[in-house]
């Protein structure tokens, strides 16, 4: 298996990036985040042409029929894709266009720090029916390597999954954002 320029060899290593500079990111912010680390382009950063909300200001839209439902389905489906021990087909369910990006998620799978991660979703705000920012820590054999994170959770084909601006700002933290599907 192999990506064009080489991608393939360097997913592994930048995995294991991303989990190094989790571990030495956690406990970093600016003084306007309340110390809560948020990988770059993830929602809440009032970038425009996001689509979501700025953390505190009213959503655009409307929260799901069954907001309680829709949480737990969010936090069961993070909790999933972030598994060790699911496989990729399973992780990909999870993921937004999760199809598309086997190659990715193949990759971080392939790295032995990849098969030691976990999140715990904290909190989900909806902003709109089939939108809503997380929060979550990422671990790393069972301890926190990067807490309150914030990402998006989307509304696909009738699946609450992993955003993948989400998993492309984890990615991108490691400096690289040539990951294949990213």
């Amino acid at each position: 298996m192999t990506f064009r320029g080489g991608t393939a060899r360097r997913v592994p290593a930048l995995v294991a990036a991303v989990l190094l500079v989790a571990a030495g990111t956690a406990g970093c912010g600016d003084a306007d985040d309340g110390g809560q680390p948020a990988p770059s382009g993830a929602s809440g950063s009032g970038n425009a042409g996001t689509g979501t909300a700025t953390a505190g200001s009213p959503s655009s839209g409307s929260a799901p029929a069954d907001p309680a439902a829709a949480e737990r389905e969010i936090k069961e489906n993070w909790q999933k894709f972030f598994d060790p021990n699911l496989s990729n087909a399973e992780k990909a369910k999870y993921l937004q266009n999760g199809e598309q990006l086997r190659l990715l998620l193949e990759a971080f799978n392939g790295d032995q720090r990849g098969r030691q991660v976990g999140a715990q979703v904290s909190a989900v705000r909806f902003t709109s029916a089939t939108e809503a920012d997380v929060t979550y820590s990422l671990t790393l054999k069972k301890a926190t390597a990067l807490p309150n994170a914030k990402g998006v959770s989307v509304y696909q084909d009738k699946v609450w999954k992993v955003s993948l601006k989400t998993l492309c700002a984890l990615v991108g933290m490691s400096g690289n954002a040539s990951a294949p599907g990213c």
